[in-house]
Parts: structure tokens; sequence; C-alpha cells
């Protein structure tokens, strides 16, 4: 994708800076997407010859002075970074990579409502058909491949999980502890891996998460390396559904790194359905459904080792949004 007006077809933009050297405004066409309400400001980025900075990221993701979202995603070549590179030497269907961005402009690994909305965009920019089967897609967490479900729900292999604690955090229940602003102690909580970070915490009761306090990042001890995405989860026990399958249900609030409380996470949910059913043991099961402020999104611990998360994406509207020189 290019900028509008006069610029060269191969220049870039880094933190609202045109490359060749131009100072006068510019405009970045972008799609706004949401999946269950986390919302994403797309760019079509095709040719890679966008350099998105900080800068620019923060200015797209504003709510106040630019588009609003929880994160800028940008459409590229896998070709066009090193990550992607990587991953095509082992799957070469892997064309398209989703570069993400938090919304206070880091780097991110990767966002499972994301895959999602890149899913949809894709399809709406004619560069993938769910129709005739699956996307491959490169994420700095590896390869994420989406299928269309014919409700119209994306569903997305996640890839591996893990509990970064081992046996030992499992058995225990715990392997670290959170403090929520307003609470008088820290509670136990498990670390989860999704190619991302999260740590859950159980409560007892739907009063209790809707009057946390999230608007402060919770402490998470120990401090993890890179920071973590902390989801606040009641179980809501399980049931059987039409077709015989025991099926769980949990609500949860998560507060994001980098952007803090939003109305769904879609790796944050994999993560809490899967620390539900370990505190849960032997016998429970391997769906779950997980309430979020958003909506609802459906979490599959599938048997390879693997985890499925199923939900909705829709693209709300596109435009063209001014990056200035000195918008740093």
């Amino acid at each position: 994708m290019t900028t509008s007006g006069a610029t060269s077809p191969d220049a870039t933009i880094s933190d609202g800076t045109i490359s060749d050297g131009t100072t006068a405004p510019r405009t970045l066409a972008f799609t706004k997407g949401h999946g269950t309400h986390n919302d994403f400001v797309l760019v079509d980025d095709r040719d890679g010859v966008l350099d998105l900075g900080p800068a620019a990221v923060r200015a797209l993701a504003d709510r106040r002075g630019g588009i609003g979202a929880d994160g800028v995603i940008r459409l590229a070549p896998s070709a066009a970074l090193p990550e992607g590179r990587a991953l095509l030497e082992s799957e070469p269907a892997a064309r398209w990579f989703m570069d993400y961005r938090n919304g206070d402009g880091s780097v991110a690994e990767m966002c499972g409502n994301g895959v999602r909305v890149f899913a949809a965009f894709a399809e709406s920019l004619g560069l993938a058909d769910l129709g005739a089967g699956e996307l491959v897609l490169g994420t700095r967490a590896g390869v994420r491949r989406v299928r269309k479900e014919p409700d119209g729900w994306y569903a997305v292999d996640m890839g591996r999980w893990t509990f970064p604690g081992g046996d030992a955090a499992v058995a225990a229940g715990l392997d670290a502890s959170v403090q929520v602003r307003g609470w008088t102690g820290a509670r136990p909580a498990l670390s989860v891996d999704l190619g991302n970070p999260h740590t859950v915490v159980a409560l007892g009761t739907d009063d209790e998460l809707d009057a946390l306090d999230l608007t402060v990042a919770p402490d998470v001890r120990p401090v993890p390396p890179h920071g973590t995405n902390v989801e606040l989860v009641v179980p809501l026990g399980e049931s059987v559904d039409e077709h015989g399958t025991s099926v769980g249900r949990v609500r949860m609030r998560v507060h994001e790194r980098g952007v803090g409380e939003t109305r769904s996470c879609g790796t944050g949910a994999c993560a809490a359905a899967l620390a539900v059913r370990a505190w849960a043991g032997g016998g429970a099961p391997d769906v779950w459904f997980v309430e979020v402020p958003g909506g609802t999104v459906r979490v599959t611990a599938l048997a390879d080792g693997h985890v499925e998360l199923a939900g909705p994406a829709e693209l709300v509207f596109a435009g063209t949004f001014p990056l200035v020189d000195g918008s740093r």
C-alpha cells in the first residue's frame, strides 16, 4: 500500500514521516475492525513499503486524537520481515504476516482476536478465500491457521500452549501472585504461555469480578521479564450441550500489557479456559465458552497439544488518517 498525494511509490512512513524527505501531511488508508470489541486499526501493506514506528502507532490508536484502537495490525508480506522469512522456510504457505503493535506502540508477539480480524481483512482485500480452505499466516509467535465456520465465526489454531511453571505449578494450582488495586492482599495465580505471556487469577463471584479496579496495571510477582496480560476469571461450571458434549463456561476481565483493560483478549480467553480446566482436574471439558465484556468466544483444547480459538470478526469502517512530520 502507498500513501496518497505526490509521494513516490516506494516511500515509507516511520513515526509519521514520509521517507522521501517531504514534510507535508500525508494520509494513510486504514480499516477499523474488532473481535468481540477488541478493536484494531488495520493497514494494508501488501507491498511491504511501510515502516510504522511507535509514534505513528500511538497516533492511530489514540481514542481522542486518532482513530482509536487497542492495537494496530499491518498486513505485510512475510518475506518483508526477518520473523516472516524464518517462518517461510518451514511453512511456505504463510505468505502474509500479521505485524501487530500494542496501542502504546510496543511490538507484540500475537493477538488471538487480532488473528481473526486479520483473516476477515485479508478476505476483504481478496488475499484469502476461506470458503475454499484455510488461511495460513505468520506472526511473531509462529504460524497460525484460520478456518471459517458455517455460522461465520473464524476458528484459529493458536498453536501449542504451555504452563511455564510445569507440572509442579499445575499440581499446586499456582506459580505467581497478583495484587489488584483495592485488594488487601495478593491472590494466587497460574501462568500460561500462548506465544505471549498470561497470568490467570480465579475469583469467587460475579460481583467480585465486576468490582475490580483495572485502571492500574495489576502487580504480578515474580515480575515477568517481558510483562504479562492478567486475566481475572469466574468459573461458571459445566454442562452438556445439544450434541452431548461436555462444555464449560467462564467469565473474564483482562488487563493487557501495553494497553490497559480491554473488552476482550483472544489469547487471554484461551489462557483463562486452560487455567480453569487445569484447576478442575481430570475429566474437565475440552471445550469452554469464555464470556468477556465484548461478547463470547469458544476455546477448545485440541488433542495434539494445540488450542483453538473461535469467535466473530467484524470490519466496521474504512478511511484515511493524516500522518505528519513532527508527530513524534
